[in-house]
């Protein structure tokens, strides 16, 4: 495909960097990639291997040294022109995220203009790392507090947004002085490679050492959790299920590092009595069905009122019917395949147990083959009558499957149920009537680190943080558009 060879994509592919320069060592074991769209080999990648690691983060600790001692606003300038030249490549990247991922066309480049957006908000605030004065107790004494960078950031991301969770780091990251190695999902590494080969641009052009950005493919059991267990990365931004996502915890506080936590979400949307279900109706669809159900904040729960359930049913229903499933890469079509068949199984073993402890299928679940699912990653999203108490229902079933539950009285027993999970990453509320709105809003009302009004639970903003709470992991990210807002975590005092 013409976007392969213009992002450089070859059959084979190193799959280590320092920024300007990659390993050419192929004694690593070899990842083959393949799509989910049609089943086809894109390319190889050589692994990173123990000693192309440890020279790795021998030339990001360099770097650093060389890095944090250049001005802010000009470490500003430099993310400005990788935000440039990611604008070049904008079509042929977002190609290439559609094709390796799975998710829509539309997603892909929407997902790799929210990396160029990034590079804009980092520009600016690479002019705004402000201190504090204040007055100190003792006598002719100055008291101020100085922002310095950490070192090295060591960024592990999953295989739903290939490029942009990456971004959400690395430049914040760097324009506070700090270098980042990248290790990706093994499930999209060639995204990554074709990302590391634009940014290479800019460092040459620049002339900038190497190490500022540098990457790494290979097992999370193995370099993957090298990287974790280091003590010369402070800091580990990492994103992923609760299961691996506690495993990565533990490492990193084993050696008293930092951790950003990203996990996963069971995120559920109110449908009160007084919604308006022409605006609520598309949002719960678009949540829940966009990128296969395979998003962190995709829409999971939608809990009704019982005077509109019939309604909310025969609407999703009759929408759903309508979706057309098929390659992402043809824009005419509504949703793509999961990941690989590993994700398959997990989406028919979910249907299996909802079934199993009481719920009832109304649509969808099946799988697809034939003509155009050749790669057997194709599935009907599902809606399943359900209760919150199922225990497959208080998990995260990472694919298209809506759990339909009913409340009764008022607003607040639905937001109990909602928040009667583990997970607490999005939300969502629907309704015409402003006291429960801030209700939803309040203290008493979502404990999600994302809480929105008429509006569904996927995506964010890049002016706010993007957090959760309780098993999501503490919500430590930049971006968010909701009532609990943190403070980052890429500077120290």
């Amino acid at each position: 495909m013409d976007f392969l060879m213009t992002l450089g994509i070859e059959k084979e592919n190193y799959g280590t960097s320092t920024g300007v320069t990659w390993s050419s060592e192929t004694s690593g074991e070899k990842l083959t990639v393949v799509s989910p769209v049609n089943g086809t080999v894109i390319g190889s990648v050589f692994q990173t291997t123990a000693e192309d690691y440890g020279k790795l983060v021998n030339t990001a600790q360099e770097a650093f040294l060389k890095w944090r001692q250049i001005p802010a606003p000009k470490r500003g300038e430099i993310i400005r022109q990788i935000g440039l030249k990611v604008r070049e490549f904008k079509d042929p990247l977002g190609s290439l995220v559609s094709y390796e991922m799975g998710k829509s066309l539309q997603e892909g480049l929407g997902e790799v203009q929210e990396m160029i957006d990034l590079c804009d908000f980092a520009v600016g605030q690479s002019r705004m790392l402000h201190g504090f004065t204040m007055h100190s107790e003792r006598v002719q004494h100055r008291m101020y507090e100085q922002y310095h960078p950490l070192g090295i950031v060591g960024i592990v991301t999953a295989f739903n947004f290939p490029v942009a969770v990456w971004s959400w780091n690395a430049m914040i990251a760097a324009i506070c002085g700090n270098v980042c190695i990248w290790k990706p999902s093994s499930q999209v590494p060639l995204t990554a490679i074709a990302t590391q080969k634009i940014i290479a641009m800019v460092l040459a052009e620049n002339n900038l050492p190497e190490g500022i950005f540098s990457l790494m493919i290979g097992k999370g059991s193995t370099i993957g959790d090298t990287l974790l267990a280091d003590r010369r990365i402070p800091l580990i931004s990492f994103t992923g299920s609760v299961p691996t996502g506690r495993h990565a915890a533990e490492l990193v506080a084993k050696r008293l590092g930092r951790t950003i936590l990203e996990l996963s979400g069971n995120n559920a949307i109110i449908i009160s009595e007084y919604a308006d279900l022409k605006i609520a109706l598309p949002a719960v669809v678009f949540g829940a069905v966009g990128t296969a159900g395979q998003r962190c904040t995709t829409t999971r729960r939608l809990i009704v009122h019982e005077g509109l359930c019939d309604r909310v049913k025969d609407g999703l229903v009759k929408a759903y019917a309508s979706l057309r499933i098929g390659s992402p890469l043809d824009e005419k079509n509504h949703v793509g395949p999961l990941i690989d068949e590993a994700a398959v199984t997990v989406f028919k073993n979910g249907l299996q147990a909802a079934q199993d402890q009481g719920g009832k299928v109304v649509f969808g679940g099946d799988v697809l083959s034939g003509k155009g699912y050749e790669s057997n990653c194709y599935v009907v999203p599902a809606i399943v009558e359900a209760e919150n108490t199922y225990p497959i229902v208080q998990a995260e079933t990472f694919g298209p499957i809506l759990y339909l539950i009913k409340y009764a009285g008022p607003v607040a027993n639905a937001i109990a149920i909602q928040n009667d999970v583990k997970q607490g990453l999005s939300s969502a509320i629907f309704t015409t009537d402003v006291l429960e709105a801030e209700e939803f809003l309040s203290q008493a009302g979502s404990d999600c680190g994302i809480a929105n009004v008429n509006i569904g639970t996927s995506g964010a903003e890049i002016g706010g943080a993007f957090g959760g709470e309780k098993e999501t992991g503490g919500g430590v990210f930049f971006y968010h558009r909701g009532h609990r807002v943190h403070r980052d975590n890429y500077l120290k005092v």
